[in-house]
């Protein structure tokens, strides 16, 4: 059983949701990202999304690209991505996830960037461009270095595309909660209902289901995990926590705590 599935079920035994953040690697500083990440986890944050910088992340706003331009900047790169994360590892215990773009998995060569998560201690990826059709030699991999492939289902994905999408996925399925690109948002859309009971009326098997996109607050965690989702997504509102103490890392250290803290409690519920 992957760290991930092990997670969900320790949460669900305590009557609790997940709260999964996503920070870009490398952003403000390479050096930075591993006391980011146990940051978040001593406030109690289930599983970390480290994010690899594309120099097009069509999927992200302008947070999330702003971050993605800081840490390239310095920087970052595959190479360099995956001994970010062996550091993290060192010190973290909770599940780590890739969220990348196919352009650098392709590059690199899937086996070989596949080998590399299990080396490094990732335990999943998230590959916001690929669609599940095209995904075959991806899981493949993926599978032969137990790395779970998470795919993404939009409120536009048809019940039919559901099945498939939830057929698919490991360790999660990825529910984008609004159409358009991440961002910090101040009302959670409407849609999440509709889409949490889609997907658990399509399932063949209990896969847990994580919501994202415009996430951005406790209140947003809050309305999620008591829609009847097992995990909350929260990636742009963490991000901001970062670049508004760009040049106070202590002070930055401290707000992500604490901001991570208030979003975990709105998972017991």
């Amino acid at each position: 059983m992957s760290r991930i599935a092990e997670k969900f079920e320790e949460l669900r035994s305590r009557g609790e949701g997940a709260l999964i953040a996503f920070v870009t690697a490398g952003d403000p500083t390479i050096s930075a990202t591993p006391k980011i990440a146990k940051a978040l986890e001593d406030a109690g944050t289930d599983m970390i999304e480290l994010g690899l910088p594309f120099s097009d992340p069509i999927a992200d706003g302008p947070t999330i690209q702003a971050a993605a331009e800081r840490a390239l900047k310095f920087g970052m790169d595959t190479d360099v991505y995956f001994t970010v994360t062996k550091k993290v590892r060192k010190t973290v215990k909770a599940p780590l996830i890739c969220l990348t773009y196919f352009n650098l998995v392709l590059k690199r060569g899937v086996g070989r960037f596949m080998k590399n998560c299990r080396e490094s201690g990732i335990d999943g990826v998230i590959i916001p461009d690929l669609p599940v059709e095209e995904a075959k030699e991806v899981r493949e991999k993926a599978d032969d270095n137990s790395v779970n492939v998470i795919f993404l289902a939009a409120p536009t994905t048809t019940e039919k595309r559901m099945k498939k999408i939830l057929d698919a996925t490991r360790g999660f399925v990825y529910l984008v909660s609004l159409l358009g690109v991440t961002g910090a948002r101040k009302e959670l859309s409407r849609t999440v209902g509709d889409m949490i009971n889609l997907a658990k009326k399509s399932a063949k098997k209990n896969i847990p289901l994580a919501v994202g996109f415009g996430i951005s607050t406790p209140e947003h965690v809050r309305e999620v995990i008591a829609a009847g989702a097992d995990g909350a997504i929260v990636g742009s509102a963490i991000v901001n926590v970062i670049e508004k103490n760009i040049g106070n890392e202590g002070k930055m250290l401290l707000d992500i705590h604490n901001f991570a803290t208030r979003l975990k409690d709105a998972t017991r519920t």
